[in-house]
């Protein structure tokens, strides 16, 4: 049972909102996480993004694996 940091989606249709969220990747997309590590608003030019670094340093050093969109804006939003 690994641990992935993943998006969950919010919002409305054609408005979505997403949370950052550590979860088991047994986990579907919208269900229970472990832990909320932040969110991103592609909706907001420039999108708006508001990460935890201390938590997702956190996950990664248990042996969380991100999914390459998150792992694309913790590169960007933690550099």
């Amino acid at each position: 049972m690994a641990v992935k940091l993943k998006l969950t989606r919010l919002g409305s249709k054609k408005h979505p909102f997403y949370r950052v969220v550590a979860a088991t990747d047994e986990t579907r997309r919208d269900g229970r996480p472990l832990d909320f590590l932040g969110y991103y608003n592609p909706m907001t030019d420039p999108a708006e993004v508001k990460l935890d670094a201390d938590k997702i340093k956190e996950w990664l050093a248990r042996g969380a694996e991100p999914t390459d969109t998150v792992r694309v804006l913790i590169k960007k939003h933690m550099a």
